[in-house]
């Protein structure tokens, strides 16, 4: 009985959070595998069967490219927008999208937002600037997944897509989410290097490749996973939220008014390339394990290529991952790799990984190379053979692989893929060639950002307590 009284909540609360860190990694611990039927399904030499009539394409490499094309595009809306992003924070670049999203809705315009519900938890519950949009009868805002701590064991599936569809008349998919670390060009302490595909149709009565993005939206839209975000018309009246909404009114009209460009007829033609082809690849959408379908497919497309070269920004794989990765490696005439190297990355966690399993990685046979530019870089991008391009939202880590919904488009296109090779190229310059653990060519510009000797103490036990939980980064 004393025992009870001593130590009773302090058991109470170890449990507690057992049983939390149990819940949500359990479900996890082991991998899929690519089962027959989906290894007979992925036939990489069937990509591009479908001409991509009258589509082109191009390529936003920088923030304020982002933060422009956002405004234009949506500003066209003419019936309906579609927004999915992983992660949604106050901040001026959203205050400037939902400020336009608002005046189109206002017009009629139906509008949709999904989001992960890490980030509704987080970073939405309880702030108006949503709110004032949530509450507008033409918009529905849902969360995937949402978070409920008696539940822990759905906590950890999140969907990472990344990807804004406007009318049948154009979408872009990429690694950015909807902030100021990723859009526009605010001062702030932090920001990131990331990049979007934009896929335009110049025929938008032939729905053409976003026909498979829409099915794809609607999947996860409608399934069971989701909720609705705050529409009650009782909140939409609250002071704050009025206040805000008229905030966000006014913000439109000081955009159109010192940025009439973005909000004027645009030539997407002209700022388009033609295009081959177009192919979605998905993981699946449920909260659970998922069978690695973008990890496999982009290997079985990389292993047809003569020529690789990937930048991703993490590295952590598994065993099965690294036998792929050498696989593709062995059966290309030339295989690059581009991460960010551990001073210059934003994840520690991720860097403490690759600390500990840098071997495993060179030993794939791909040519490594980390990025030392200053900016951590959050692009997943892929180029193949000088025509194939491939963007989106997929790292090449165990979370991607076998947790969260992802998804890479692949685009057929000599000109485009020469466009983004040369962005590519840009980065290249201001990495150091790893040519073994400890050794590496560091061109003369470059320099490495110091690192101290306790946050390397800090990373190499990181990268060994959370060894046995790889499977969660």
């Amino acid at each position: 009985m004393l025992f009870i009284k001593k130590y009773g909540i302090t058991c109470l609360v170890l449990a507690v959070v057992l049983y939390i860190l149990v819940g949500a990694m359990a479900p996890f611990a082991g991998y899929k595998k690519i089962s027959k039927e989906t290894a007979a399904s992925v036939d990489v030499n069937q990509f591009f069967q479908n001409p991509a009539g009258g589509e082109r394409a191009s390529i936003l490499e920088t923030g304020e490219s982002a933060w422009e094309e956002r405004l234009r595009l949506l500003n066209g809306a003419k019936e309906r927008i579609v927004l999915s992003t992983f992660d949604m924070r106050e901040g001026q670049s959203t205050e400037d999208i939902l400020s336009v999203i608002l005046h189109k809705a206002d017009a009629g315009v139906r509008v949709q937002i999904l989001v992960d519900g890490i980030s509704g938890f987080l970073r939405m519950e309880g702030k108006p600037l949503f709110y004032a949009v949530s509450t507008h009868p033409n918009v529905e805002i849902r969360l995937y997944n949402p978070v409920n701590i008696l539940l822990p064991w759905r906590l950890q599936g999140r969907m990472h897509d990344k990807y804004i569809m406007v009318d049948y008349q154009a979408y872009m998919i990429g690694g950015r989410n909807t902030f100021d670390y990723f859009i526009g060009n605010y001062e702030q302490e932090n920001n990131s290097l990331d990049r979007e595909v934009l896929i335009y149709n110049t025929k938008p009565e032939q729905p053409g490749s976003m026909a498979k993005l829409e099915t794809y939206f609607e999947s996860v839209w409608n399934s069971k996973y989701c909720r609705d975000f705050h529409g009650d018309e009782s909140l939409a009246e609250h002071p704050k939220v009025v206040a805000q909404r008229e905030l966000l009114r006014e913000r439109y009209m000081y955009l159109t008014s010192e940025f009439p460009e973005l909000f004027s007829d645009y030539d997407y033609e002209a700022a388009t390339v033609p295009i081959d082809g177009v192919e979605l690849v998905t993981n699946p959408t449920g909260i659970y394990g998922k069978e690695p379908i973008v990890f496999y497919t982009l290997t079985e497309l990389m292993k047809s290529s003569k020529k690789i070269d990937l930048h991703t920004p993490y590295i952590v794989c598994n065993d099965y991952m690294y036998e792929r990765l050498s696989e593709t490696a062995s059966a290309v005439e030339e295989a690059k790799m581009v991460i960010n190297s551990v001073e210059n990355g934003d994840n520690i966690v991720a860097s403490s990984d690759y600390l500990r399993n840098k071997p495993d990685v060179l030993a794939t046979g791909f040519t490594l190379y980390e990025y030392d530019g200053g900016t951590s870089t959050h692009g997943k991008s892929i180029t193949m053979n000088g025509d194939i391009s491939v963007i989106g939202s997929y790292n090449f880590d165990l979370r991607s692989t076998y947790m969260d919904t992802e998804m890479m488009l692949v685009v057929k296109s000599k000109e485009l893929t020469e466009e983004l090779q040369g962005n590519m190229d840009i980065l290249e310059k201001d990495c150091r060639k790893v040519i073994d653990e400890t050794t590496y060519e560091v061109p003369e510009h470059v320099t490495v950002r110091a690192v101290s000797s306790g946050k390397r103490v800090l990373m190499k036990l990181i990268g060994f307590v959370l060894s046995p939980f790889r499977y969660v980064i």
